[in-house]
């Protein structure tokens, strides 16, 4: 991921007046950019592997979703009628192969 899109990412902003709590602010948005990108790499296919944080914050991250625990399995249930809801379930497979 490139700079340009760690700026969606609460880069531009230094919440604290503190130099070592802004240092640990800005390690925490290098992680969870870093976490971000291996996840579109590993898990996602098509135009989400190459997708923008907004574009994936609207798109993933907000889809109406529920993980349901029955009988020792882990469910992702997405709303029949979101326009992503075979990426994100692609994605949980592809995830589910990790663990």
């Amino acid at each position: 991921m490139c700079w340009r899109h760690q700026w969606d990412a609460g880069l531009e902003r230094f919440p604290f007046t503190d130099f070592d709590a802004n240092s640990a602010w800005l390690a925490q948005v290098g992680f969870a950019a870093d976490l971000v990108r291996w996840f579109q790499l590993l898990c996602l296919r098509g135009d989400l592997r190459q997708a923008e944080p907004k574009a994936l914050r609207w798109r993933l991250w907000h889809a109406p979703a529920r993980l349901v625990r029955s009988g020792r399995r882990t469910i992702l249930r997405v709303l029949d009628s979101w326009p992503d809801a075979n990426p994100l379930l692609g994605a949980y497979r592809r995830m589910a192969l990790f663990t």
